[in-house]
């Protein structure tokens, strides 16, 4: 007989105190729940005691400021037991003599030092300001276009990245409309220097590289590669010149281009000295190839120097030319030179010593004053100045005058932003600043657009670094303020601040 198998029967199966009954696992949760909060309790207990404020951090702090992980105090305004949420702009400028963004503040208001520079996210670098924290005053920034008394143009004012509302660089596109113009006077085909040229009246063609003339300031500093003879200097540079080298012109810094921006933020760090480009120099870089030779008689060129010096040293080697040579004092005739309409003076001259030193000087100035010079220099003729012959007294004596027209330069181009050429090293010069290929004025700008720069620098893993902080800086480090000292050695108290 088959047993019947009912929902009653099958129910009666359940025990249904089940959940009154112990098990493992219910154990495990119970001593779990108990355990867990004293461990707590007493690890924050433990902290305390032994004043360790991090149990209280939000995270780890940067690398900059991980010395003051365990002192609260020196960043949080203490009250009533407690400390403040966010950290009092005169606990950071208790050490940052921080100065304003710009002399005249055009922001709508001066930010906290925390809305820019958010602590306890790790070891990660302070400076690195997100976009978003620009773009807070730049997107909509609330300034008139022009100039500001800090010598900035604002013509953007709604600037959100460098991929958004970016404007083209004002060196290369200025706000005025014109187009772009060096105002430096010294005379540089560039087009020409890049292809194969002769090096000499009569050498070899030689291919320039731009790292011949153009290095940045460190580079440019070092003149000797090892020598043997300190009489004799060697140069690591290509198309140098160990006497020209070994020379110190008169002339200042300032008459070669070397000025200093009227303003720029400049960064905290020192620099390093490969940040920026120095000026060309003709001892290091022309030297070997532009000869300043006046004279066939002589073998070396005057001094590359003001008029005033060279005219000094060409009175100088003539007249101890002659005074070895006496019988060069008769000067015989060119006919080939004869001007029509003008007499013929006498087949033989008999001509004093210093009236022989005299034209002679005056056929090598007019060598160099017409021809060497002016190939790279802007002659103004004539200037009256006084100079002194060796030997004689002062006299009036017709020289030109290099024009040096520096006014408007400024190095460098842009100011407002920082650039490292070392950071760039592997790339090629003619990458960037494709314009001197075919450039032929000195006048050109040749500074590369925002075109290029955004060829790397863009969002992406692919891409480098894009962000503003990469090229621009929100304080103006060199007019930062002094700060008195306040933590010590070996250790950090507190209530230090």
């Amino acid at each position: 007989m088959a047993r019947t198998r009912t929902t009653k029967k099958l129910a009666q199966r359940v025990d249904l105190n089940y959940f009154k009954r112990a098990t493992t696992f219910k154990r495990a949760k119970l001593w779990l729940s108990v355990l867990l909060p004293l461990v707590a309790v007493g690890w924050i207990a433990w902290r305390g005691a032994a004043r360790d404020s991090r149990v209280y951090s939000s995270g780890r702090m940067s690398e900059a400021h991980a010395v003051l992980e365990r002192q609260c105090g020196a960043c949080h305004v203490e009250k009533a037991g407690q400390f403040s949420a966010n950290a009092a702009d005169s606990a950071c400028l208790a050490c940052h003599g921080g100065p304003m963004h710009h002399a005249d503040e055009v922001a709508a208001k001066v930010p906290h030092c925390a809305e820019c520079h958010a602590e306890h996210r790790g070891r990660v670098n302070i400076s690195a300001v997100n976009d978003q924290v620009c773009a807070a005053c730049h997107a909509n920034l609330k300034t008139q276009v022009g100039v500001s008394a800090a010598g900035l143009v604002f013509h953007e004012t709604h600037i959100r990245s460098f991929e958004d509302g970016h404007p083209e660089f004002a060196a290369v596109q200025p706000p005025s409309g014109y187009p772009p113009r060096d105002p430096g006077t010294i005379k540089v085909n560039h087009a020409i220097h890049l292809k194969p040229i002769r090096r000499g009246p009569n050498g070899p063609n030689v291919q320039l590289e731009c790292r011949d003339c153009h290095r940045v300031q460190a580079d440019a500093a070092v003149i000797y590669s090892g020598n043997s003879n300190p009489m004799v200097p060697l140069t690591n540079w290509t198309y140098a010149s160990p006497r020209y080298v070994a020379e110190k012109p008169t002339y200042a810094e300032q008459d070669a281009g070397l000025l200093r921006p009227m303003y720029v933020n400049q960064p905290y760090r020192p620099p390093t000295g490969r940040e920026v480009m120095a000026p060309v120099s003709f001892a290091k870089a022309c030297a070997g190839c532009h000869l300043l030779t006046f004279d066939k008689r002589f073998e070396e060129g005057v001094p590359h120097d003001t008029p005033e010096v060279v005219h000094v040293f060409l009175v100088k080697k003539f007249q101890e030319y002659i005074a070895v040579h006496p019988n060069e004092t008769r000067v015989a005739r060119e006919p080939k030179r004869d001007l029509t309409g003008k007499p013929i003076p006498p087949d033989v001259q008999l001509l004093t010593p210093a009236r022989w030193v005299e034209e002679r000087t005056a056929d090598a100035e007019e060598l160099l004053w017409r021809k060497t010079c002016k190939q790279c220099h802007e002659l103004r003729m004539p200037a009256i100045h006084l100079a002194s012959r060796s030997g004689e007294t002062p006299a009036a004596v017709q020289l030109p005058e290099i024009a040096r027209d520096y006014t408007r330069m400024r190095l460098p181009k842009m100011p407002q932003a920082k650039f490292d050429h070392d950071a760039h090293r592997s790339f090629r010069c003619e990458e960037c600043h494709a314009k001197a290929l075919s450039s032929t004025q000195s006048m050109d700008i040749l500074l590369p657009g925002i075109a290029t720069c955004k060829t790397c620098h863009a969002p992406g893993p692919e891409h480098a670094e894009s962000q503003c902080f990469e090229c621009h800086t929100y304080h103006n480090w060199a007019k930062r303020k002094e700060v008195r000292a306040a933590f010590e050695l070996p250790g950090l108290p507190a209530g230090g601040k």
